[in-house]
């Protein structure tokens, strides 16, 4: 294990079911790696097994070199953790939270007013920090959650769908934060079902789907990796469209990922929509819609479960 998160055969079942099963992942130091996949990928319960709240069921688990079944207070020292839910302060300020959350991390005493108010200026909430941490909007709390979280400097940052729930002006906020901190050395693991926060943020990323990895790589390798433009075709007559084109040389692949859409991933999307069309008219196949796309990390996850990333986003 050489990277600055190291996992092995990391497992955890409930009930005999494993939730997450045999994941293995490194991280370099310095690096914004993702955890990518729907709710119920097991990507909540990979980060509270990194973060020493919960115990794996067979593998290993390091965090800068200290195992976090045998050694959790040296990960702990070494980590932040920003929950996917909001946390409950109190009837507290933006500035008391962060005040007291110094002192639960043993920033000493006649530090934590300056280091509060430094955190406090990186997330951008000086002018609210003595206003009511209640009053706060959901992007603001979610912000005095990241502030809270780097209070101690760590080497590693954990964020669970750190993005969930925020308007995109917010999201965007986050996503600069993550960014600077990364600039200033930081590792930074993101657990995430937007397809958007894990291709703009993270070097490297897993796709996860039932608590096993699908594929690993940087997202420019995973799109490179799907290899054709992605017609998107929607008609009622999905197997007799599939039919007419599946035989055709420059149709690599066919997907059906919900009743009545087809994708289709050709060599070249500007010579494939007419020929579609024509087949269509051809065989008496009425379309309701087409369109052709860049390959997404959607696609990637559809190639290699047969559905697609955002079914799972509503659950």
């Amino acid at each position: 294990m050489v990277g600055v998160i190291e996992t092995q055969g990391l497992s955890r079942t409930f009930g005999g079911r494993a939730v997450v099963d045999g994941l293995d992942i490194s991280v370099a130091r310095g690096a914004v790696f993702g955890l990518l996949g729907p709710n119920g990928a097991g990507k909540t319960t990979t980060i509270r097994m990194l973060t020493t709240l919960l115990a794996p069921s067979a593998g290993a688990a390091r965090i800068c070199g200290f195992d976090v079944l045998s050694q959790p207070g040296e990960v702990r020292r070494r980590i932040g953790y920003v929950m996917q839910r909001i946390a409950w302060r109190g009837f507290i300020t933006g500035r008391e939270s962060v005040e007291i959350e110094a002192a639960l991390y043993h920033v000493p005493r006649k530090e934590c007013k300056a280091r509060a108010q430094q955190m406090l200026e990186m997330v951008g909430l000086v002018e609210q920090a003595d206003d009511l941490w209640t009053t706060y909007s959901g992007g603001m709390q979610k912000r005095l959650d990241l502030a809270c979280g780097l209070l101690h400097r760590p080497e590693v940052l954990v964020l669970d769908e750190p993005s969930l729930g925020l308007d995109v002006q917010s999201r965007h906020r986050i996503w600069d934060h993550i960014r600077g901190l990364k600039d200033e050395g930081v590792t930074i693991l993101i657990a995430t079902n937007y397809l958007d926060e894990a291709d703009r943020l993270c070097d490297e990323l897993s796709i996860l789907d039932h608590g096993r990895t699908v594929v690993s790589g940087t997202p420019a390798e995973l799109k490179r990796g799907v290899g054709a433009d992605v017609v998107h075709v929607a008609t009622d007559a999905t197997d007799r469209l599939r039919d007419a084109i599946g035989s055709l040389p420059w149709v690599k692949q066919v997907v059906e990922p919900s009743g009545g859409e087809l994708h289709i991933y050709v060599e070249d999307a500007a010579r494939a929509l007419p020929a579609i069309m024509q087949l269509s008219v051809e065989n008496g196949i009425e379309l309701e819609r087409v369109t052709y796309s860049q390959p997404t990390l959607d696609d990637v996850f559809l190639l290699h479960t047969g559905r697609e990333l955002r079914e799972g986003d509503l659950g």
